[in-house]
């Protein structure tokens, strides 16, 4: 019996060890109002504390990346073998270079090389910083972590300020090719009498419940009155339909096997998720929501730095639950 408990001891301090030795990477979810970060580690792409903050009051460049550097040492404290940082960005951006080409957003970082004054801050080589599209981390995370493991062809679609999408076959992201729109996008693709985003935006039900109320509402009062407020709710449903509608006509070229919803609309599903499946009866794919949520794009940037820039092949983690992801299918 005690060489039993010994060898058990022994096997646990080979666990415990083998976890300190796997490598970790600093990551970064940045939003439109504020920025989150975490430690990700190789293998099954566990997070550590996540730590978050709004954006700063100073809106310069310099007082951003000090925010960056902040949120990176709270969220790495007792840490000192990070590899690096790779850090999901919205678009514009130039990921090779770490420039962002953002006007409309974040306009005091337009033209600044990001990587460079990042790097500097840590004092790391500017090599150690790297940025990739936070749909596209979206996508890599719920792969490799989340409601589309197992899956070989799937997309993510971001729902929130704007629409993002990405596309992914055998755990490799996609910007071209067969099905896919150019660079990945569908924000900007005609539909109804405008845009994807006109329609499909949180703006889009914002100004859905103001044409029935003459009311201006932020999408989680209107969400939080759904219950109780008719006009709250078919606001929602005019959205799912819209949604069901746009993926209808631009993901049946690209055959996916499912497509995974992420961004703050996304935790409304139950008020648009059955509008949406049905403008898409007949079609070969569902709609699931975000396994991972807020934690999706930092899990994969993650994935993104252990398996190649650009989202090289995601290898399957069975040590991850049971495989099978706790979602919203319908």
């Amino acid at each position: 019996m005690i060489g039993c408990i010994a060898n058990e001891n022994a096997i646990i301090d080979e666990v415990f060890m083998a976890a300190d030795l796997a490598k970790s990477v600093l990551v970064y979810d940045v939003g439109g109002s504020h920025v989150a970060a975490a430690v990700c580690w190789e293998g099954d792409y566990r997070l550590g504390p996540v730590i978050s903050a709004l954006h700063p009051a100073e809106q310069s460049s310099d007082a951003f990346v000090e925010l960056l550097h902040s949120l990176g040492v709270q969220a790495s404290a007792g840490l000192d073998d990070l590899e690096g940082a790779d850090l999901a960005m919205p678009g514009p951006f130039d990921f090779a270079a770490g420039i962002s080409r953002m006007r409309h957003k974040l306009p005091y970082l337009y033209g600044v090389d990001l990587r460079r004054k990042l790097a500097e801050r840590f004092g790391w080589e500017p090599l150690r910083v790297r940025f990739l599209h936070d749909a596209t981390a979206f996508l890599l995370g719920e792969i490799g972590a989340g409601a589309a493991r197992g899956m070989a062809r799937v997309v993510g679609i971001t729902l929130g300020t704007g629409i993002g999408s990405a596309f992914a076959v055998d755990g490799h992201t996609l910007t071209e090719g067969p099905g896919v729109p150019p660079g990945g996008e569908i924000w900007d693709l005609p539909f109804l009498d405008g845009t994807v985003e006109d329609s499909v935006s949180s703006r889009a039900i914002r100004g859905s419940y103001r044409r029935r109320t003459g009311l201006l509402r932020e999408v989680v009062e209107i969400a939080a009155d759904a219950a109780h407020d008719p006009a709250a709710s078919e606001s929602f449903i005019e959205f799912g339909h819209h949604l069901g509608q746009a993926l209808r006509g631009l993901l049946p070229a690209f055959q996916p096997d499912v497509v995974v919803l992420g961004g703050g609309i996304s935790r409304s599903g139950r008020l648009f998720l059955s509008a949406a499946q049905k403008e898409l009866e007949g079609l070969r794919f569902g709609l699931r929501i975000s396994a991972l949520l807020d934690d999706a794009a930092l899990a994969g940037a993650g994935v993104a730095w252990f398996n190649g820039v650009n989202g090289a092949k995601v290898p399957p983690h069975d040590s991850i639950g049971d495989g099978q992801p706790n979602v919203a299918e319908l």
